[in-house]
């Protein structure tokens, strides 16, 4: 009876083991150099290459090698593009994910492998994969603050009173949700706001331009653009010029990156703002990387800090925007 309570007890304590160590974050050795991966969504703006050229930049400057993958704006390949970088058993995983729910699989299976891996840019789903549990943290920019930001500067602009149409993001992305709701929820307050058409550009000039074309047919009544990036923003202003608008006089326009084009559009005066989202994340993503291999604490979220800029400090600015 004896030596069947020892064999349950250690089973027991194999199992709290077990248990343990799948809850516990993969440890990563502290190394002069590392070989990563960078899981890049897409490489469709000067966002995606201002990001990408900030994390391979940081990369040579430390001697690291990074493994660099472009998913072309599917989930389904960024989803292979991972696993590829969990079968070469790299040191780290920096991921950008295309869409919060597939890629939020990828990242357990990173964790399981005993690779540590960052979230940089979007977010994943939170009730598949949490930051200091099942990754290291995220980095990025706060999207529901862009979105209040951009929503604020509109009703001071206006003074309270716009009809909008809202060119959002790719369905299902982090950044589309939550500009869409940081947005909404600060002119709930401002009945004179309202949003009277909202449609996917899916972030690209082309999208923006073909569906900001169909909807001022459809809401000729619009006095203003709220786009949820500049490259939309940009697609826009044709479209809105074609049907006999002027952007900056008669209807204003309000997006979210503060890319260099966005600020000269500023002060040419087509655009009234734009809410800046740094894409410089090389240093801070690698200075995380190697903290965490230090043991230190990493914070679950970083967060960037980012400016606004309108006709008040665009042009002081300009060359300071990527």
């Amino acid at each position: 009876m004896k030596s069947k309570i020892v064999l349950m007890s250690i089973a027991a304590a194999t199992v709290t083991l077990a248990a343990a160590q799948g809850d516990a974050l993969p440890k990563l050795p502290v190394k002069a150099k590392y070989r990563v991966c960078f899981n890049q969504s897409e490489m469709d703006n000067p966002w995606r290459f201002a990001l990408t050229a900030s994390m391979e930049d940081e990369a040579k400057r430390l001697g690291w090698t990074l493994i660099f993958t472009n998913a072309n704006g599917s989930a389904k390949k960024q989803v292979a593009d991972v696993r590829s970088c969990i079968a070469q058993r790299v040191d780290a995983i920096f991921l950008t994910p295309r869409e919060k729910k597939p890629l939020a699989t990828v990242v357990m299976e990173a964790k399981r492998a005993g690779i540590p891996l960052f979230v940089i840019d979007r977010g994943v789903d939170e009730t598949v994969a949490k930051p200091g549990r099942d990754f290291i943290s995220f980095i990025g920019s706060d999207f529901y603050e862009e979105g209040r930001r951009a929503a604020e500067w509109l009703v001071k602009t206006t003074g309270g009173k716009a009809k909008v149409i809202e060119l959002q993001g790719t369905e299902g992305s982090s950044p589309a949700l939550n500009r869409q709701k940081g947005f909404a929820d600060y002119i709930r307050k401002y009945p004179g706001i309202q949003v009277v058409a909202s449609k996917s550009g899916n972030f690209t000039r082309e999208e923006g331009q073909k569906v900001m074309a169909s909807l001022i047919k459809s809401h000729p009544e619009v006095t203003a653009v709220y786009a949820h990036n500049d490259e939309m923003a940009f697609g826009a202003i044709p479209s809105l010029e074609a049907a006999g608008r002027k952007p900056g006089k008669d209807i204003v326009l309000v997006s979210i990156d503060g890319n260099k084009e966005a600020l000269q559009a500023i002060i040419d005066g087509k655009l009234g703002a734009s809410v800046e989202c740094n894409p410089r994340f090389g240093p801070k993503a690698f200075q995380t990387l190697k903290d965490y291999a230090a043991g230190k604490k990493i914070p679950t979220r970083l967060v960037n800090d980012d400016r606004l800029f309108d006709k008040t400090n665009a042009k002081a600015l300009l060359s300071s925007a990527f």
